[in-house]
């Protein structure tokens, strides 16, 4: 057991005991003291270590997936018979006669044990960790990643997995019956000393305590939890200028495109690059492309955006734009899309950003491969494109009812010609 210093506090580090390896995956665990007196922590740290030892049994105890399926199927027994399921504790509260309505159910079957654990509240409900949560959600969220391509799906959940995660890290894996107010309120703490130590952007903080208070929101409503956890208040201010700026278009034409420059790509990074430049359309839409959205045959070549294989950003991301010059010379490379990224845009997006920085092509620190989305807004902007084009091009809402089918393809990439590379 080893008392030691994280941030601007104390935290308890140890070994996890092989007891608990098939329900804590983490070897090595630390538990925050919430003091940076070392006085105070030594007073803390047997009942800290304690408190994970019994929430550890807990879990071994109940929280399993066969204590779910028991408790889940006590619930459609009682729903199936016409009783709404409750603990033993409410069922003898009830009133009188609702209390006899429900023995006689019993007897009525011959006391069979699962009819009597249904309907006179006889299954323990099963204690949920913060971790045991997340397994959970993934139940419950299916809807969510319906029409996700593997790629999307993994992104989708990564961001919770490393919400609760560091939740865990922070506060511990308690039950969420255990997880309190100032729990939370110190978790929120954490993340501004990382703010200010770590020069961190509050947008990733509010990212990872969405992601949790949605995880845990979730699961408290669905599964129908008596747990009274106020999860609201927890918000951390934005700083201000911290938009993303759009390249230039001197700096694309003299620096991006500058003959030799994008050498150390390889050839699809380069390419799907040439496409974004022309197109302003997402990276991860253009690393996902199929080939059934690539029309290089049709009177004005253009790409489709479809919900094949994958789930589009919103209806309005289901668009056409045409393929003009370096765009359009690059997907004639690859008529069939980019397989090497069609389900890992998100390594591409990080590996085209590192090779920008390493070899002086950002324009700005704060200039990152998406600005070159920004960059095409704009240069359709200064070209008085009108706007129901722009927003249908950029896949953008429009803050009117759409009416009619807007500009045919060959109206957009004669308005587009100019202004492309």
């Amino acid at each position: 057991m080893a008392i030691m210093r994280r941030g601007k506090g104390l935290s308890l580090r140890r070994r996890v005991p092989n007891r608990y390896a098939s329900i804590e995956p983490r070897r090595e665990i630390w538990l925050s003291l919430h003091t940076d007196s070392e006085t105070i922590a030594r007073q803390k740290e047997s009942r800290v270590w304690q408190e994970q030892i019994e929430a550890w049994e807990a879990r071994l105890a109940g929280d399993t997936a066969e204590a779910e399926a028991r408790h889940a199927a006590a619930r459609r027994l009682a729903e199936v018979r016409g009783y709404r399921y409750l603990s033993s504790a409410d069922v003898a509260q009830l009133p009188r006669a609702e209390l006899l309505d429900r023995i006689e159910g019993v007897a009525k079957r011959g006391v069979d044990p699962k009819e009597a654990a249904a309907l006179l509240g006889g299954v323990k409900e099963p204690v949920i960790s913060v971790t045991g949560a997340l397994e959970v959600f993934w139940d419950l969220a299916r809807d969510q990643v319906l029409g996700k391509s593997p790629d999307q799906e993994r992104r989708w959940r990564n961001p919770r997995i490393k919400a609760v995660r560091n939740f865990v890290d922070v506060i511990g894996d308690k039950s969420l019956s255990e997880i309190s107010r100032d729990d939370l309120i110190a978790f929120r703490s954490w993340w501004l000393n990382r703010l200010e130590e770590e020069g961190l952007s509050a947008d990733s903080a509010m990212k990872d305590i969405t992601h949790l208070t949605g995880v845990l929101r979730k699961v408290i409503e669905m599964r129908q939890l008596k747990v009274d956890l106020s999860l609201g208040g927890l918000g951390i201010k934005s700083r201000e200028g911290a938009k993303r700026l759009p390249f230039s278009d001197g700096w694309i034409r003299d620096r991006l495109l500058a003959p030799g420059a994008l050498d150390g790509m390889n050839d699809q990074e380069r390419c799907i690059l040439m496409v974004v430049i022309n197109t302003g359309a997402r990276l991860s839409e253009v690393a996902g492309l199929r080939a059934e959205e690539i029309c290089l045959d049709h009177s004005v070549p253009h790409l489709s955006f479809q919900p094949i294989g994958r789930q589009l950003k919103s209806s309005n991301a289901s668009r056409s734009i045409p393929l003009l010059g370096i765009a359009l010379d690059a997907m004639r490379q690859f008529p069939e899309g980019f397989p090497r990224y069609r389900e890992n845009s998100a390594s591409l997006s990080a590996a085209m950003n590192k090779f920008l920085r390493s070899n002086a092509l950002m324009e700005t620190p704060r200039h990152t491969i998406y600005s070159l989305r920004h960059a095409f807004e704009d240069r359709m902007l200064a070209a008085r494109i009108d706007e129901r084009i722009r927003r249908d091009l950029m896949g953008h809402a429009l803050a009117r009812e759409r009416y009619g089918l807007g500009a045919s393809l060959a109206h957009a990439a004669e308005l587009l010609v100019p202004i492309s590379f």
